[in-house]
């Protein structure tokens, strides 16, 4: 196949304003995936957009197997809040207000 590039699941982005740091959520776009390096603003980054990850979640929030999540780039967290967020994937963990993480499967369709 002469036009393949590559698998997908992972891809290098520049890194967003102010850098990345490894593990960390990183919105391109309407490309998200998690940062398999640290990295400099502008620098290449590395990022996986498929897989399940544990995520930083607004903490006073209940979220349960199965629920869209989205990304607030702000916060740099998950919740469920479609306005002015990115939708990443779905909860693939049941999780109690107050908690600090969730389980997240990525959906890397755009």
């Amino acid at each position: 196949m002469k036009n393949f590039i590559q698998r997908g699941d992972v891809i290098t982005v520049p890194a967003p304003a102010g850098g990345v740091l490894s593990s960390g959520g990183v919105l391109v776009g309407s490309i998200f995936g998690i940062a398999s390096h640290d990295a400099a603003e502008n620098a290449d980054v590395s990022i996986e957009v498929t897989g399940v990850y544990a995520m930083p979640k607004t903490s006073a929030l209940a979220i349960a197997i199965g629920d869209k999540v989205y990304w607030d780039n702000t916060a740099k967290e998950v919740n469920k809040t479609s306005s002015g967020n990115t939708l990443i994937g779905v909860a693939v963990s049941a999780v109690a207000n107050p908690s600090p993480t969730v389980n997240v499967r990525l959906n890397a369709q755009f």
